[in-house]
């Protein structure tokens, strides 16, 4: 009995080891974070009005990880969601009343990435939770993507 106990207490604990590492697999890191808004930088740089294309079609999303960015007005020129372009970025406040949208502009810096922290909900969800952005400056544009912890 003690055999089958120990076999079935293994085979759980994998199972719940296991679903949890799938579960961790549907959402970015932050290296992936990083790494997209470098490709993002790179391709704005070599395409702009193709990358800002690309990025509203969401063909540059990974899982919950996606680049947007703002002009110099605060307009938000490229996001995935139609919902979020239609919003001033620099107007932005999440759910505590943080004005992260400035916030984002106040760091953007060309040629550094800088983080901003925030509370904001993953795409298809509606309750925010905590959202790191690493920010930068293109040209004149502020250009983001963040992971959610």
């Amino acid at each position: 009995m003690r055999r089958f106990t120990t076999t079935v207490s293994a085979v759980a604990l994998s199972l719940v080891l296991g679903g949890g590492a799938a579960l961790a697999a549907d959402y970015g890191t932050a290296e992936e974070a990083k790494k997209m808004l470098d490709e993002t930088v790179e391709a704005m740089k070599s395409d702009k009005k193709g990358t800002i294309e690309k990025i509203n079609a969401g063909e540059m999303k990974d899982r919950d990880l996606y680049p947007y960015c703002g002009g110099p007005d605060g307009k938000m020129v490229a996001h995935p969601s139609e919902k979020v372009r239609a919003m001033n970025l620099k107007e932005l406040k999440d759910k505590s009343g943080k004005a992260f949208g400035q916030d984002l502009y106040d760091e953007a810096e060309q040629g550094e990435v800088n983080e901003v922290s925030y509370m904001w909900p993953r795409p298809d969800e509606q309750e925010p939770v905590q959202k790191v952005a690493y920010v930068t400056k293109v040209d004149d544009m502020v250009c983001a993507v963040g992971y959610y912890k």
